[in-house]
């Protein structure tokens, strides 16, 4: 099972970038997903899941700003970015809870500049 996440950058404050996470091995499904940060010195923190009963959810810090979404038949996941700011700088990961396990995506650094 992979998950390879892509489309982090540098993008300057207010501009846009979305997240792809594609799935091999497995399938995302109607399962928990989800997007997670890591900022430098920090821990990793949730940034918006689905959940299995398809209910997203969002950290107060991005709620209005990202916008969590999925395509089953395309098996990916994406994470949309606008009116990005300096504090969203942070490697992000992408999840996938399944059966009892939770998998992992490589994680892609986005940067934002001020």
């Amino acid at each position: 099972v992979q998950l390879q996440a892509s489309g982090g950058g540098l993008v300057q404050a207010g501009g846009s970038l979305r997240l792809a996470c594609a799935a091999s091995g497995t399938t995302f499904g109607y399962n928990a997903v989800g997007w997670y940060r890591q900022a430098p010195g920090k821990q990793r923190e949730v940034v918006a899941r689905i959940s299995s009963d398809r209910t997203a959810n969002y950290a107060d810090a991005v709620k209005g700003r990202f916008t969590i979404s999925r395509d089953i038949r395309k098996n990916t996941l994406y994470l949309q970015m606008d009116s990005l700011k300096p504090e969203d700088t942070a490697i992000y990961y992408c999840n996938l809870a399944k059966n009892r396990k939770e998998y992992w995506g490589q994680g892609t650094l986005v940067t934002v500049s001020s």
